[in-house]
Protein backbone atom coordinates (compact mmCIF):
# COMPACT_ATOMS: atom_id res chain seq x y z
CA UNK A 1 0.00 0.00 0.00
CA UNK A 2 1.61 3.17 -0.76
CA UNK A 3 2.22 5.86 1.84
CA UNK A 4 0.87 9.22 0.68
CA UNK A 5 1.78 10.86 3.84
CA UNK A 6 6.03 9.85 3.47
CA UNK A 7 5.59 11.21 -0.08
CA UNK A 8 7.54 14.85 1.28
CA UNK A 9 10.28 12.67 2.54
CA UNK A 10 11.36 10.14 0.29
CA UNK A 11 12.88 11.75 -3.30
CA UNK A 12 13.65 9.52 -5.97
CA UNK A 13 15.99 10.71 -8.62
CA UNK A 14 15.30 9.14 -12.20
CA UNK A 15 17.51 9.47 -14.74
CA UNK A 16 17.62 9.56 -18.29
CA UNK A 17 18.87 11.51 -21.88
CA UNK A 18 18.22 14.68 -22.26
CA UNK A 19 15.21 14.21 -25.08
CA UNK A 20 12.60 11.23 -25.19
CA UNK A 21 12.22 8.17 -23.21
CA UNK A 22 8.98 9.18 -22.13
CA UNK A 23 7.50 5.71 -21.36
CA UNK A 24 10.29 4.49 -19.26
CA UNK A 25 10.19 7.63 -17.07
CA UNK A 26 6.55 7.86 -16.81
CA UNK A 27 6.29 3.95 -15.82
CA UNK A 28 9.35 4.52 -12.82
CA UNK A 29 7.30 7.53 -12.10
CA UNK A 30 4.26 5.07 -11.50
CA UNK A 31 6.17 2.99 -9.46
CA UNK A 32 8.14 5.34 -7.21
CA UNK A 33 4.60 7.37 -6.62
CA UNK A 34 2.32 3.52 -5.76
CA UNK A 35 4.88 3.70 -2.86
CA UNK A 36 4.61 7.00 -1.57
CA UNK A 37 7.65 8.57 -3.36
CA UNK A 38 8.43 11.65 -5.11
CA UNK A 39 10.27 11.22 -8.14
CA UNK A 40 12.70 13.74 -9.55
CA UNK A 41 13.95 13.75 -12.59
CA UNK A 42 18.07 14.60 -13.43
CA UNK A 43 18.70 14.91 -17.00
CA UNK A 44 22.13 15.82 -18.89
CA UNK A 45 23.12 19.07 -17.84
CA UNK A 46 21.55 19.76 -14.41
CA UNK A 47 23.64 19.95 -11.65
CA UNK A 48 23.72 17.30 -9.14
CA UNK A 49 25.29 18.74 -6.52
CA UNK A 50 22.65 21.07 -6.01
CA UNK A 51 19.90 18.51 -5.51
CA UNK A 52 18.81 16.63 -3.01
CA UNK A 53 17.23 12.86 -3.55
CA UNK A 54 17.23 9.79 -1.09
CA UNK A 55 17.43 6.65 -3.28
CA UNK A 56 18.03 6.65 -7.39
CA UNK A 57 16.56 4.77 -10.22
CA UNK A 58 19.06 4.89 -13.62
CA UNK A 59 16.52 3.82 -16.60
CA UNK A 60 17.34 1.96 -19.71
CA UNK A 61 18.37 3.14 -23.24
CA UNK A 62 21.04 3.89 -25.63
CA UNK A 63 24.24 1.40 -25.30
CA UNK A 64 27.17 2.80 -23.47
CA UNK A 65 29.91 3.60 -25.05
CA UNK A 66 33.15 1.00 -24.63
CA UNK A 67 35.42 3.33 -23.46
CA UNK A 68 33.90 3.34 -20.18
CA UNK A 69 35.22 -0.52 -19.46
CA UNK A 70 38.13 0.40 -21.43
CA UNK A 71 37.09 -1.50 -24.65
CA UNK A 72 37.06 -1.26 -28.62
CA UNK A 73 34.09 -0.94 -29.84
CA UNK A 74 32.92 -4.34 -32.00
CA UNK A 75 29.48 -2.83 -32.73
CA UNK A 76 28.33 0.68 -33.60
CA UNK A 77 25.32 1.68 -32.51
CA UNK A 78 23.77 4.92 -31.08
CA UNK A 79 25.65 6.25 -28.02
CA UNK A 80 24.70 9.09 -25.91
CA UNK A 81 27.99 10.53 -24.31
CA UNK A 82 26.17 13.13 -22.87
CA UNK A 83 24.05 11.01 -20.53
CA UNK A 84 26.91 8.15 -19.76
CA UNK A 85 28.68 11.27 -18.43
CA UNK A 86 25.67 12.57 -15.71
CA UNK A 87 24.53 8.57 -15.23
CA UNK A 88 28.33 7.71 -13.98
CA UNK A 89 28.67 10.77 -12.05
CA UNK A 90 25.08 9.90 -10.09
CA UNK A 91 26.17 6.49 -9.91
CA UNK A 92 29.53 7.11 -8.29
CA UNK A 93 27.93 9.72 -6.16
CA UNK A 94 25.36 7.25 -4.57
CA UNK A 95 28.42 4.63 -4.25
CA UNK A 96 30.23 7.15 -2.24
CA UNK A 97 26.90 8.15 0.05
CA UNK A 98 25.66 4.71 -0.17
CA UNK A 99 22.56 5.98 -1.36
CA UNK A 100 19.79 2.62 -2.35
CA UNK A 101 19.98 2.20 -6.39
CA UNK A 102 18.62 0.38 -9.09
CA UNK A 103 19.90 0.00 -12.10
CA UNK A 104 17.60 -0.64 -15.45
CA UNK A 105 18.84 -2.34 -18.87
CA UNK A 106 21.99 0.14 -19.71
CA UNK A 107 21.91 1.21 -15.97
CA UNK A 108 22.89 -2.55 -14.62
CA UNK A 109 25.58 -2.64 -17.27
CA UNK A 110 26.88 1.17 -15.93
CA UNK A 111 26.43 0.27 -12.89
CA UNK A 112 28.72 -2.89 -13.81
CA UNK A 113 31.14 -0.95 -15.61
CA UNK A 114 31.77 1.56 -12.56
CA UNK A 115 32.88 -1.23 -10.93
CA UNK A 116 35.19 -2.05 -13.06
CA UNK A 117 33.37 -4.65 -15.05
CA UNK A 118 32.77 -5.36 -18.25
CA UNK A 119 30.22 -5.91 -21.16
CA UNK A 120 29.50 -8.49 -23.71
CA UNK A 121 28.51 -6.08 -26.69
CA UNK A 122 26.15 -8.03 -29.20
CA UNK A 123 24.49 -10.51 -27.32
CA UNK A 124 23.50 -12.50 -30.70
CA UNK A 125 26.89 -15.35 -30.12
CA UNK A 126 25.66 -16.32 -26.89
CA UNK A 127 22.21 -17.43 -27.04
CA UNK A 128 21.59 -20.80 -27.75
CA UNK A 129 18.20 -21.95 -25.95
CA UNK A 130 16.56 -18.11 -26.07
CA UNK A 131 15.69 -15.87 -28.64
CA UNK A 132 17.54 -12.54 -29.26
CA UNK A 133 14.26 -10.86 -30.20
CA UNK A 134 13.43 -7.74 -27.90
CA UNK A 135 10.13 -7.62 -26.48
CA UNK A 136 8.25 -5.46 -23.58
CA UNK A 137 6.02 -8.56 -23.03
CA UNK A 138 7.15 -11.43 -20.15
CA UNK A 139 8.66 -13.80 -22.26
CA UNK A 140 11.43 -14.86 -21.33
CA UNK A 141 13.26 -16.57 -18.26
CA UNK A 142 15.02 -15.04 -15.37
CA UNK A 143 16.38 -17.91 -13.02
CA UNK A 144 17.42 -15.72 -9.55
CA UNK A 145 20.31 -17.29 -7.82
CA UNK A 146 19.61 -18.89 -4.44
CA UNK A 147 20.65 -17.11 -1.24
CA UNK A 148 20.35 -13.53 -2.81
CA UNK A 149 18.73 -10.57 -2.35
CA UNK A 150 17.27 -10.78 -5.45
CA UNK A 151 15.57 -14.18 -4.62
CA UNK A 152 14.06 -12.99 -1.50
CA UNK A 153 12.81 -10.34 -2.75
CA UNK A 154 10.82 -12.06 -6.04
CA UNK A 155 10.27 -14.80 -3.51
CA UNK A 156 10.41 -17.86 -6.56
CA UNK A 157 13.31 -19.46 -8.02
CA UNK A 158 11.93 -18.76 -11.71
CA UNK A 159 9.54 -16.06 -13.19
CA UNK A 160 9.40 -14.33 -16.63
CA UNK A 161 10.93 -11.05 -17.78
CA UNK A 162 10.48 -9.25 -20.88
CA UNK A 163 14.22 -8.09 -22.75
CA UNK A 164 14.96 -4.98 -24.76
CA UNK A 165 18.87 -5.19 -24.68
CA UNK A 166 21.51 -5.76 -27.16
CA UNK A 167 24.69 -5.97 -24.74
CA UNK A 168 24.62 -7.63 -21.40
CA UNK A 169 27.16 -7.99 -18.27
CA UNK A 170 30.22 -10.15 -18.95
CA UNK A 171 33.05 -9.64 -16.39
CA UNK A 172 31.72 -8.77 -12.78
CA UNK A 173 32.57 -5.80 -11.12
CA UNK A 174 34.18 -5.36 -7.92
CA UNK A 175 31.99 -6.36 -5.33
CA UNK A 176 29.47 -7.01 -7.69
CA UNK A 177 27.46 -10.87 -7.45
CA UNK A 178 25.56 -12.08 -10.20
CA UNK A 179 22.23 -12.85 -8.56
CA UNK A 180 20.00 -13.84 -11.67
CA UNK A 181 20.52 -15.55 -15.07
CA UNK A 182 18.48 -16.35 -18.23
CA UNK A 183 18.36 -20.29 -19.57
CA UNK A 184 21.59 -19.32 -21.30
CA UNK A 185 23.60 -17.91 -18.42
CA UNK A 186 23.26 -14.46 -19.66
CA UNK A 187 23.43 -12.12 -16.82
CA UNK A 188 20.22 -10.69 -15.60
CA UNK A 189 20.97 -9.33 -12.62
CA UNK A 190 23.70 -8.58 -10.33
CA UNK A 191 23.76 -6.97 -6.94
CA UNK A 192 26.08 -5.86 -3.99
CA UNK A 193 25.46 -7.77 -0.83
CA UNK A 194 27.71 -5.46 1.41
CA UNK A 195 24.69 -2.39 0.35
CA UNK A 196 21.78 -1.57 2.04
CA UNK A 197 19.99 -1.90 -1.58
CA UNK A 198 22.43 -1.86 -4.99
CA UNK A 199 20.33 -4.17 -7.85
CA UNK A 200 21.17 -4.18 -11.74
CA UNK A 201 18.30 -5.81 -13.45
CA UNK A 202 18.60 -6.33 -17.18
CA UNK A 203 15.28 -6.27 -17.93
CA UNK A 204 12.40 -3.75 -17.80
CA UNK A 205 10.56 -3.96 -14.64
CA UNK A 206 8.83 -1.04 -14.70
CA UNK A 207 6.82 -2.19 -17.93
CA UNK A 208 5.87 -4.96 -15.81
CA UNK A 209 4.11 -3.05 -12.89
CA UNK A 210 1.16 -5.47 -12.90
CA UNK A 211 2.75 -8.01 -11.58
CA UNK A 212 3.24 -7.54 -7.88
CA UNK A 213 6.46 -9.61 -7.98
CA UNK A 214 7.92 -6.57 -9.84
CA UNK A 215 6.78 -3.56 -8.42
CA UNK A 216 8.70 -5.11 -4.81
CA UNK A 217 12.12 -3.76 -6.76
CA UNK A 218 10.96 -0.13 -6.72
CA UNK A 219 9.42 -0.70 -3.28
CA UNK A 220 12.45 -2.44 -1.22
CA UNK A 221 14.04 0.29 -3.09
CA UNK A 222 11.92 3.43 -1.20
CA UNK A 223 11.92 1.25 1.99
CA UNK A 224 15.69 0.98 2.26
CA UNK A 225 15.78 4.70 1.32
CA UNK A 226 13.47 5.46 4.50
CA UNK A 227 15.98 2.99 6.95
Amino acid sequence: MAEWGNMSKTVVAITGPRKGAFGPRFMVSCAVRWYGAKPLHIRPGDDIQTLQYDAVVVTGGHDIDPVLYAAEPEVHPKYDPERDTLESAVIDDALVRGLPLLGICRGAQLLNARRGGNLFQDLKSHRRLTSNRRTILPLKTLLPESNSFLSKLLRTDRCKINSLHNQAIDRVGTDLQVSGLDLDGIVQAIEDPGHAFLIGVQWHPEFLLFNGRQRRLFGALIEAARH
